[in-house]
């Protein structure tokens, strides 16, 4: 089976290494505040994309010199990353302005993200950590989702100044959820992260969606007229019945009697075709005036 699209953003993400360290550990702090456990206990980080997987123990030997305690026993499936050991935390949280002992609500560190390079970066890891897009040829959807309510908001406030976004916020299960459902809004914030790939695969599910609804809606119009005609022809041919059981047919004026004829040797064709068969050929509106006067003097007949 082949990743999901919210895998395949992930993997396309991934291929950005941070260059410089302050980017490596924005981004480590992104993953942190969003992943599974972040205290001055313990580091527990799951994930289910082998790219991040790839990626993870080289950002934080880039951020910090510290490698995890405990690796993923065996590829495939969730991958867990834990750090125990209490020097690499106190060195992990003294690099973001914390201290261990009793332990206060995280919050986002402002300049840490103080660049504009680090605020993608913080970005890009909690999405890589606590994020996830919907397949866009089902719905548009993308969350990321932490644990730290103080974290939801800056992260909010952070989305609006870095793209001048405003994400709707949610809770779930203990979780504080950032979410946006716009189409261009999920583009743009996938470009951003490093994923224009996964951004241009929105835009193209959107537009196939609107063609689809376009051509649907075109042969729903098609059906319905083709039924208009259908019915109109069948209304045309018994006022013709009634005219020649009356032997009134051969009475009427040689126009009528044209058009008469050609409704019955041609009973699915169209006005226009009808009016393209008449000796000389005449408009659309004329034939359909020679045709309505027939079903009127089958009316009075009939009366």
């Amino acid at each position: 089976m082949g990743a999901s699209f919210s895998g395949q953003a992930k993997a396309e993400i991934c291929r950005l290494v941070p260059a410089k360290k302050s980017q490596a550990a924005a981004q480590c702090y992104g993953v942190l505040l969003f992943a599974n456990c972040f205290s001055p206990d313990r580091i527990r980080i799951v994930t289910e994309s082998p790219e991040f997987a790839e990626l993870l123990p080289k950002l934080f030997q880039k951020a910090f010199h510290i490698s995890f305690d405990l690796l993923p026993a065996s590829p495939g499936g969730k991958q867990v990353f834990q750090i125990l050991n209490t020097q690499k935390l106190a060195a992990i949280l003294a690099a973001f302005g914390l201290e261990t002992g009793s332990f206060l609500p995280l919050q986002l560190n402002l300049p840490v993200v103080e660049e504009d390079s680090c605020k993608a970066a913080f970005l890009r890891g909690a999405f890589l950590a606590g994020g996830s897009v919907t397949d866009p040829a089902k719905a548009y959807h993308i969350e990321l989702a932490t644990t730290h309510v103080a974290v939801a908001r800056q992260t909010y406030a952070l989305l609006e100044d870095a793209l001048g976004f405003y994400p709707k916020m949610a809770e779930r299960g203990g979780a504080r959820v950032l979410y946006m459902k716009q189409s261009e809004k999920i583009s743009d914030f996938l470009t951003y992260l490093g994923a224009p790939l996964a951004g241009m695969g929105i835009m193209e599910a959107k537009i196939e969606k609107e063609l689809n609804n376009k051509v649907n809606r075109r042969c729903n119009c098609d059906e319905a007229n083709t039924s208009k005609v259908v019915d109109a022809a069948q209304e045309q041919l018994a006022a013709i019945r009634v005219l020649r059981g009356r032997g009134l047919v051969d009475t009427l004026p040689a126009k009528l009697q044209q058009a008469a004829a050609a409704r019955e040797e041609n009973p699915e064709a169209t006005l226009s075709e009808l009016a393209a068969l008449m000796d000389p050929p005449i408009s659309k509106p004329a034939m359909n005036h020679r045709l309505r006067r027939i079903a009127e003097l089958a009316k009075e007949v009939s009366a």
